[in-house]
């Protein structure tokens, strides 16, 4: 059994590994040959590091431990996008999922078991908060999925729009990206790394200050506060005018841009005057506009618009000259398209149990 009061190598940066080996009586370049094997080779097993000493692996083995999520389900979708359900430390379980776009392929990674925010067209809004990730089990995924698909050679991007919010899991998310970005690591650039957010304005303000910038995208979905805040409840304490004008003082980069996610809604959000609304909100923003038509699921009281009107929605904003896209949904096969992870526990929330029903479950 692991023993939890041994050092984790996986929740350390390569300076913190650097002091837990001095105090092991290590050279502290040994970290550098730590971080390789972990993540470039997506070895655990201190036997197996062989360019490290006998003695070393041998002290390495009784005094730390390397903990890393564990594949319990896979599924693989008729158009090749991958969900991964992760089983942590503590048994519980996360999802996370893999789309094969090349050459960009993308991981679309977890920052809670679950999430808070209760947004209403969001499976894993239903099941509520049970914790935050630690920064080894964010960084554990993006390894974990890397050699499964022998990745880990080859360029990914990374998407935090899994399960949870980010932001709300603040620290750990932002410690998990620069595990991530290590040089002698996975060396990921902050360029190939989107983090959403549905707009926790102190901790978007925080990340408006870090160095190691990620891509920004928000979770808009709504031109109205009173339309937001049904949509998005965390709109009640941080509304959609604070939001876009924070997005609006937000250092970015020459060529950068936010971009603003809207799941269009059929009869609720996806009206000609939405789109003329969304026009004017982002005024003076450097902005771009994914579009996603909802990804239908049970427990998910709104319907998806017909192809007709997202191309009209799509068709007002590229008049006005915004830059859109309109997301096309993948996985929705296997329940990994966005808004539909939910992972099944022994107690399961009435949206798990109805979409057992409907599964014939």
């Amino acid at each position: 059994m692991t023993d939890p009061a041994r050092p984790d190598v996986a929740e350390l940066e390569r300076v913190e590994l650097e002091q837990t080996l001095e105090a092991l009586g290590a050279r502290r370049f040994h970290a550098r040959q730590l971080f390789r094997w972990v993540y470039r080779k997506g070895v655990v097993e201190f036997d197996r590091m062989t360019d490290l000493g006998r003695t070393l692996r041998a002290t390495l083995a009784e005094q730390v431990r390397v903990s890393t999520p564990e594949v319990v389900a896979k599924d693989v979708s008729t158009d090749g996008t991958t969900k991964f359900a992760l089983a942590l430390g503590d048994g519980r379980r996360i999802e996370a999922v893999y789309i094969p776009d090349l050459p960009r392929q993308t991981f679309c990674i977890s920052t809670q078991v679950g999430c808070a925010m209760k947004c209403a067209f969001c499976l894993t809004g239903k099941m509520g908060l049970a914790r935050n990730l630690t920064a080894g089990e964010i960084a554990g995924q993006v390894r974990v999925l890397a050699r499964e698909l022998d990745l880990l050679e080859l360029p990914f991007n990374i998407v935090l729009m899994g399960m949870g919010e980010p932001l709300h899991n603040y620290d750990a998310t932002m410690k998990a990206l620069r595990i991530l970005a290590d040089e002698h690591g996975l060396a990921v650039s902050p360029r190939r790394v989107t983090l959403s957010t549905v707009g926790v304005l102190p901790a978007l303000e925080r990340l408006a200050t870090e160095p190691l910038m990620p891509n920004l995208a928000i979770s808009l979905h709504a031109t109205t506060e009173d339309m937001r805040e049904r949509l998005v409840p965390v709109n009640r304490k941080y509304g959609l005018k604070e939001l876009v004008d924070a997005c609006r003082k937000f250092p970015l980069k020459r060529r950068s841009r936010i971009t603003f996610e809207y799941v269009l809604l059929d009869g609720v959000n996806d009206t000609d005057d939405d789109a003329r609304r969304l026009v004017k909100l982002l005024a003076g923003v450097k902005a771009k506009v994914n579009l996603l038509p909802l990804n239908e699921a049970a427990g998910i009281p709104f319907g998806r618009p017909s192809d007709a009107r997202v191309d009209r929605f799509a068709q007002i904003l590229t008049d006005h000259h915004l830059t859109v896209m309109v997301r096309k949904s993948r996985g929705r096969d296997i329940r990994a398209a966005c808004g539909q992870l939910i992972v099944e526990g022994p107690e399961k929330s009435p949206a798990q149990r109805l979409a057992g029903l409907m599964n014939g479950n």
